[in-house]
């Protein structure tokens, strides 16, 4: 029995990426879930640059960094984007740097019955 495949687009979402200190990826994650995100991709990056513009700050800095993306909902993107912010304390010199991008199109699985409750909330 071969069940035909389909593919299932979303078009009112973001991404938002934030890019932290080594170490504080999982406090975000996890205040971004409390608040309805659904999941994350972590990846790790080396940065340069901040160090020299901090000065001596610039010595607590590491070079080693986290890299999170979040695809979300239009709706929640400014609530969730509020909790990773707060969460991953962005308001100190020198812990990291995030910012949304609207995506035009996003694609996964989704199963039958959230696209039938959706559907439905759509009629």
């Amino acid at each position: 029995m071969n069940k035909a495949r389909q593919m299932v687009t979303l078009k009112d979402v973001s991404l938002i990426t934030c890019i932290v200190q080594k170490g504080v990826a999982d406090d975000i994650v996890k205040a971004a879930s409390e608040v309805g995100a659904q999941g994350a991709t972590i990846f790790y990056a080396r940065g340069t640059g901040v160090r020299e513009r901090l000065g001596i700050l610039g010595v607590a800095v590491d070079v080693e960094k986290e890299v999170l993306n979040i695809v979300v909902a239009n709706e929640q993107v400014d609530l969730i984007f509020e909790k990773m912010f707060l969460a991953g304390k962005l308001d100190t010199p020198g812990m990291g740097f995030m910012y949304v991008t609207p995506l035009l199109k996003a694609a996964t699985y989704i199963p039958p019955e959230i696209l039938d409750k959706l559907s439905k909330e759509n009629c």
